[in-house]
């Protein structure tokens, strides 16, 4: 028989989330499989060999609709094209970091000549320094997907936000892929009950219900959506009350679920914020996902799957005494 791997084994050997699998898995860019004598899905040599394929090209910063289309089509002519795109893309990247490394050394060069040089008044306004600067764009500065390269978040990138106390309808699933079947129960409520013309400013939450807790990797998944005070929910759907609070946020882009872990790390670096307390790994430890723009993009859902899916990951906060 082939190689089989679980995705415990899969994950702690290339080290992709569980979260992430799914995700490739429920956008078709990987297949897992049943067979006898194994209690979960498993991964053979060939969807094996494909994530690596795919690991590889994101590391490369390869957005994953061109490694679908990559992956799908394999001729060398496309793919020359896609690479060649990206080249350009990373020429002008580069191009602009040699620039603004420029400009900063001859601002350095200008402090060391003089002391008493004022930065803010002198220095900024230098006919030179003005020269250098202005082929440069407020867009080059902020470079494509720059958060990739980094291992760490700084205050730039995280949001505190305040979501106010609601009562939504909770949508819980044990087992398998939790996310996705607990996804379509909510889903289907939404839709039937005509809930984004009902409540114009829904939200939509979720968290690990429970928390992996040994190789296997089971869990369970809880969604929410906030729904009005006097709305009944059928079964197997619950109404419950969201207290809200403060929250630092920030977003990824479905699948960067590895990002958790430097939200965590920013949250203990914070000199402001700290974690405010009262959740176990039984929840999460009251850890939230919101899915952006869930109004629009549970209109245009298919079989669970969402295209171009944002999410906030949110922790809950309070300010440091």
């Amino acid at each position: 028989m082939n190689e089989l791997q679980t995705i415990t084994q899969l994950t702690k050997s290339l080290g992709v989330s569980t979260r992430t699998l799914r995700y490739y898995e429920r956008i078709g860019l990987l297949e897992s499989r049943r067979v006898e004598g194994y209690a979960y899905r498993v991964y053979d040599e060939l969807a094996i060999a494909r994530l690596k394929q795919i690991i590889i090209l994101r590391k490369l910063r390869v957005p994953l609709k061109q490694i679908a289309q990559l992956l799908s089509d394999g001729g060398a002519v496309n793919a020359i094209d896609l690479f060649m795109r990206n080249i350009g893309e990373l020429d002008e990247e580069i191009t602009s970091l040699s620039t603004i490394r420029d400009i900063l050394q001859a601002l350095v060069d200008k402090l060391r000549e003089s002391a008493g040089l004022h930065l803010s008044s002198h220095l900024l306004s230098d006919k030179k320094i003005m020269a250098l600067v202005a082929p440069l764009t407020l867009n080059q500065f902020a470079l494509k997907e720059a958060e990739e390269k980094l291992s760490k978040l700084t205050d730039r990138d995280v949001r505190i936000v305040y979501l106010p106390p609601a009562t939504v309808a909770a949508s819980h699933y044990i087992g398998d892929e939790p996310e996705h079947h607990a996804a379509m129960v909510m889903d289907k409520f939404v839709l039937e009950s005509n809930l984004p013309e009902i409540k114009p400013d829904l939200r939509h939450y979720g968290f690990n219900h429970p928390n992996p807790v040994d190789d296997t990797g089971f869990h369970g998944y809880e969604m929410w959506v906030t729904i009005p005070d006097d709305m009944e929910v059928p079964p197997p759907l619950e109404k419950k009350r969201f207290a809200g609070g403060l929250y630092a946020a920030h977003m990824i882009p479905m699948g960067a679920f590895e990002e958790w872990h430097w939200l965590f790390q920013w949250l203990e670096r914070s000199e402001k914020y700290e974690y405010r307390g009262g959740g176990s790994d039984e929840n999460m430890f009251d850890a939230l996902e919101e899915g952006l723009n869930y109004r629009n993009n549970v209109a245009h859902v298919k079989d669970g799957v969402y295209d171009d899916i944002q999410l906030d990951l949110l922790l809950p906060v309070k300010e440091k005494q």
